[in-house]
């Protein structure tokens, strides 16, 4: 069954500084959860339309390998990343960009599949669910940190 992620929040920075960070891949490591162990195997210096990256990864101390494609590249105001081979059977994750007077909202929306066939449902409810929470969460608060917290 397929499933999606939304979340939303604004940033301090400029539509192009925010774009620009996410440009760079290195920063996803910065905004990943260290219990994930994520690290970058291959990724081109800027990203662009066409850019493929290897990642590696761990769940429960499992080694998990990660390889996407930027299929879509609109700077700066949206790019989509899908995965070609990885942990999951469906994998898009669509970044939008829109400048707001505090700044810049992020916009993200992850389309998925989770693995498993008949308890596919119930590894997303108990796990999978819980984990991308989580993990959105984190890097929420530190886009926060790195690109500043929308004004109060």
């Amino acid at each position: 069954m397929e499933r999606a992620l939304e979340r939303r929040q604004v940033v301090a920075a400029g539509l192009d500084e925010a774009f620009a960070f996410f440009a760079e891949p290195r920063n996803l490591e910065a905004i990943t959860p260290s219990w994930l162990r994520f690290r970058i195997v291959a990724a081109p210096d800027k990203l662009r339309g066409g850019s493929r990256l290897r990642y590696r990864l761990r769940i429960f101390g499992w080694p998990v390998r990660w390889h996407t494609e930027i299929v879509s590249w609109r700077p700066p105001r949206s790019f989509t990343d899908v995965q070609l081979s990885g942990p999951y059977p469906l994998w898009e994750h669509t970044h939008r960009f829109i400048p707001v007077p505090a700044g810049t909202e992020i916009y993200d929306h992850i389309r998925y599949r989770v693995p498993g066939g008949p308890v596919a449902g119930l590894v997303e409810r108990r796990l999978v669910g819980r984990w991308l929470e989580e993990i959105f969460d984190y890097r929420a608060e530190r886009l926060a940190e790195l690109l500043g917290r929308e004004a109060q």
